[in-house]
């Protein structure tokens, strides 16, 4: 599928705006229409902001979504409510998260919702003339925080009974008319190295198939963001060659908050699919100037071709505030563009 070359595009999720945190403390105050409304609103606010900075291809921000993965348990039938957070105090870190017990079997009668939400892009964007793209976990990045039990013993269990599931959705995604849907599979980058990294290409390509060939698929491989931290050994190295079986048109990689670490790896994946490259350290609140994500964008060019090459932040944008979010993303339009100019693209 034929992209723009040294195309802008980001992951996913946008920071909401704070009068929609604040409304999410206080629901039992709203109807279903001043939700509904509410919604529309949110995702209005981050398509503009995304489409004021010049992107290429925009998501709704994943403004229905408390979160890029966790909001999808409430679609699934045969669990139970999260349990306490085994640390409450002391440094936000990962483990301060608890586990969804698994009282029956695992199934979503009604889907994941991301149909509705490629609706609501769709009808809100449609008018821009940029790239629409919507995002759905995979399934063992889904399967993260559900507790094994007798039914499903093993992480791999729960990720088998979940892969139907994701590709049920996914399915669905294609006939509602999505262009391109990401599939963020970032559990499997953070565990790769400990893990056979074929039996995740095995995962992934039974999860996407009913999508190859009818929309861009694309992947999302970083190495967690919970609050600004990590998860994961951030090394690419472990995944590969067997991520070059991917059956995705693009693969992004985080890059910036490793001060490019592993870099010359996106030459061996441009020879398979475009490489989405990470250069806005959503991590950091320092903002890249437009002279610094153009040098980045350089470094790319010496291992991969302009037509291979996408560029957008290392992570999805909601862990990192809106005012810094917004000219991050500006500054990196800019900084692309002033190398596309060079090359006469």
């Amino acid at each position: 599928m034929d992209t723009r070359p040294l195309r802008t595009s980001v992951i996913g999720s946008y920071p909401f705006p704070g009068w929609l945190e604040f409304a999410t403390r206080h629901l039992g105050q709203f109807g279903a229409a001043d939700i509904a409304e509410m919604q529309d609103d949110a995702a209005a606010i981050a398509i503009q902001d995304q489409l004021a900075a010049g992107l290429d291809v925009i998501t709704d921000g994943e403004q229905t979504r408390f979160d890029f993965n966790l909001s999808f348990y409430g679609f699934i039938e045969g669990i139970s409510l999260e349990t306490a957070s085994p640390r409450r105090f002391g440094p936000p870190a990962h483990d301060q998260r608890g586990r969804h017990e698994i009282t029956g079997t695992l199934a979503a009668p009604r889907g994941l919702g991301v149909v509705e939400e490629w609706q609501r892009l769709k009808k809100l964007a449609a008018h821009s003339g940029a790239r629409l793209k919507v995002s759905v976990p995979g399934p063992y990045t889904l399967s993260g925080r559900l507790a094994p039990n007798a039914q499903y013993p093993d992480r791999h269990a729960i990720t088998e009974a979940l892969l139907p599931l994701v590709r049920a959705e996914i399915e669905s995604l294609v006939a509602a008319g999505a262009p391109e849907i990401c599939v963020d599979e970032p559990s499997m980058s953070c565990y790769g190295h400990r893990e056979d990294p074929r039996r995740f290409v095995d995962i992934f390509n039974r999860t996407v198939e009913p999508a190859r060939g009818r929309a861009r698929l694309c992947t999302h491989l970083c190495f967690g963001n919970y609050k600004g931290r990590a998860v994961g050994l951030r090394r690419y190295a472990p995944l590969f060659p067997a991520f070059h079986e991917l059956h995705c048109d693009e693969m992004h990689v985080e890059m910036a908050s490793r001060e490019y670490a592993e870099l010359e790896i996106i030459g061996a994946i441009a020879r398979h699919t475009d490489a989405a490259v990470g250069i806005i350290d959503v991590k950091s609140y320092h903002i890249e100037t437009p002279e610094q994500v153009a040098e980045a964008v350089r470094a790319c060019l010496r291992h991969a071709p302009a037509q291979r090459l996408v560029f957008a932040p290392d992570c999805g944008l909601s862990q990192t505030a809106r005012w810094a979010a917004r000219r991050k993303l500006e500054n990196m339009v800019v900084g692309v563009g002033i190398v596309r100019r060079e090359l006469g693209l």
